[in-house]
């Protein structure tokens, strides 16, 4: 048993909650529903399947990367958000979520422990968003195909990848956003030279830059390329706290 401050105010320290205040989500604990915490469940997404997940396995906290708060929502507390806040309060469980600080964190980020997993090298940060330099650019220890690189990521996260852009071209140099990047990261990574840019989604917009700027994309699912970081969160938690911890899996095919 912990005193839940103790685990809110290690886990801003741990991911320096306050150096992104730009962040649209109200990163850190955004419901407090008791003083303790003996069990506490990971999760990808705040949704009442992982609430109902955590009431059976009687837990009193969660950790989110996408919470609940964002900036000034939610505004009224009807519908599936008091379904979900009641779920919360009614059995003591706390929330805390993490965004932009999970993403963006040197060593248990989404992004650094993706590019952990090629032994990318010669990292260095870049792509601002929210004033916050979010991606993680670096060098390939040896050159290789796009379709072993791809075996790589699909091995390590158990998904399955979808390529866009030339899919025999030699990879060198690679760019990382988890989640949904989108264009902004498309454009950052073709402005540094990336030879591939590998995140969560591709949109529609994006394909025809794609195509046209000689850039490979590889797209892991949003899902699958966030769960990196919670699970990091988690094994930190564990090693710290005298409390049993449990990583749920919701995998949305997204």
């Amino acid at each position: 048993m912990t005193q839940l401050k103790k685990i809110t105010e290690y886990l801003d320290e741990l991911l320096n909650i306050a150096a992104i205040p730009d962040d649209a989500s109200n990163n850190g604990l955004q419901v407090e529903a008791g003083e303790v915490v003996q069990k506490a469940v990971f999760g990808v997404d705040a949704c009442q399947t992982l609430f109902e997940a955590a009431v059976l396995k009687s837990a009193n906290f969660i950790f989110v990367h996408h919470g609940l708060s964002w900036r000034s929502e939610p505004r009224r507390f009807t519908g599936i958000t008091a379904s979900r806040l009641g779920l919360l309060f009614n059995n003591d469980i706390s929330l805390y979520a993490a965004h932009l600080p999970l993403d963006a964190h040197l060593e248990i980020g989404h992004n650094a422990l993706l590019a952990d997993m090629i032994k990318l090298r010669q990292r260095y940060n870049f792509a601002d968003y929210s004033a916050c330099d979010i991606a993680c650019g670096g060098i390939l220890p040896k050159a290789c195909l796009v379709d072993q690189l791809v075996e790589k990521f699909e091995t390590q996260l158990s998904c399955k990848a979808k390529v866009f852009g030339d899919q025999g071209k030699n990879l060198g140099k690679i760019g990382i956003i988890s989640g949904g990047g989108g264009m902004d990261g498309l454009t950052a990574c073709i402005g540094e030279g990336m030879d591939c840019y590998v995140t969560g989604e591709m949109t529609h917009m994006m394909y025809h830059v794609v195509k046209e700027c000689g850039i490979v994309v590889i797209e892991l699912g949003h899902y699958h390329s966030e769960t990196p970081g919670v699970l990091a969160v988690m094994n930190e938690v564990e090693k710290k706290f005298a409390i049993d911890c449990e990583f749920i899996d919701i995998p949305t095919g997204l």
